[in-house]
């Protein structure tokens, strides 16, 4: 079972690479100096899974969803164990949104007080992101020339409100005169870190925060990606485990694209990336067939079954060793 989850995994991981950008160049084996390099890398293990327990009765049809890593061109991923208990009687993988996958774990009947348990490790080799050596060859690219997967990340979602008029007209202020595209990304980037104080608290959007003139990771990125969004300039949410930040999306003159991430909160980093964390997903506007009424900004575990009580610890810790 293992083999066919690593080969299931390995699949789902080279079609999410190969949508997820337009003509995108993979950071490790382009020469171009304005494409992203990649840097050292650093070795993690993710245990992720589910315990469900049958509480006030049986349990019948049960099905967890949690999302799990995929591979990037600055990450790569192993199924390198899994703990299966004889009550499951499926691990599956699929994929939402084109830069999330999910593991699905079904239980057809679990008698009260009963345990099934899924705990899968993955090997994540996580490579840091290093500045182009030049920038000035880049452009915004046109939005026809952008596949539908990249085109996503010029629409508002919730809470990037980019079609805002006060966003609008904030980021038409700070890119006016910029020369590059390179240049009009960094303007919005250190008007954002410049103008938005951290304050750690819930989730309150990029709207809030520009009038707040507060937030924390998510406000920074999400302010950011909405700015950039207003000026036609895709942008999204990379989550890594208790921490997020932006990417943004450029071509070059022949129309190859590359994602570039910066740090909205904490250290200063554009176009680098020095995180180590495992990435857990990309994006900030999927439709979760387990929730499909209303769009997710972050596609989060999720746990249905009939009968009793199903209760349900969902796993998912960062390790140093297998």
């Amino acid at each position: 079972m293992l083999r066919a989850l690593q080969l299931l995994l390995v699949v789902c991981s080279i079609a999410i690479v190969g949508l997820a950008s337009h003509r995108q160049a993979s950071a490790s084996d382009s020469v171009a100096p304005w494409a992203p390099r990649l840097g050292d890398e650093s070795v993690v293990y993710v245990r992720i899974g589910m315990v469900i327990t049958a509480e006030g009765g049986a349990c019948r049809g049960i099905e967890g969803t949690t999302p799990v890593p995929i591979e990037w061109p600055e990450q790569q991923v192993e199924i390198i164990d899994e703990d299966v208990s004889a009550h499951v009687d499926r691990v599956s993988y699929r994929m939402v949104g084109g830069t999330v996958q999910q593991m699905l774990v079904r239980v057809p009947f679990l008698a009260a007080g009963d345990e099934a348990r899924t705990v899968v490790t993955f090997e994540v080799r996580r490579r840091a992101v290093v500045e182009p050596e030049t920038t000035a060859e880049l452009i915004v690219p046109a939005s026809r020339d952008l596949e539908n997967l990249v085109r996503l990340y010029l629409r508002p979602s919730k809470g990037i409100e980019s079609t805002n008029r006060r966003i609008k007209q904030q980021a038409r202020e700070v890119s006016e005169g910029q020369q590059t595209a390179w240049q009009k990304v960094e303007a919005i980037y250190d008007w954002v870190r410049d103008n938005v104080e951290y304050v750690d608290g819930p989730f309150k959007g990029a709207l809030r925060a520009l009038r707040d003139g507060d937030g924390d990771c998510e406000e920074l990125s999400s302010l950011f990606i909405a700015m950039c969004r207003a000026e036609g300039i895709p942008a999204r949410t990379v989550w890594v485990p208790g921490h997020c930040y932006p990417e943004f999306y450029l071509h070059d003159a022949e129309g190859n694209g590359f994602w570039f991430p910066c740090q909205a909160a904490g250290s200063r980093e554009f176009g680098a990336m020095q995180e180590t964390r495992p990435i857990l997903q990309k994006g900030d506007n999927f439709r979760d067939p387990d929730r499909p009424r209303e769009a997710q900004r972050y596609v989060s575990e999720f746990l249905t079954g009939a009968g009793g009580k199903p209760k349900v610890r969902f796993i998912r810790e960062v390790v140093n060793e297998p």
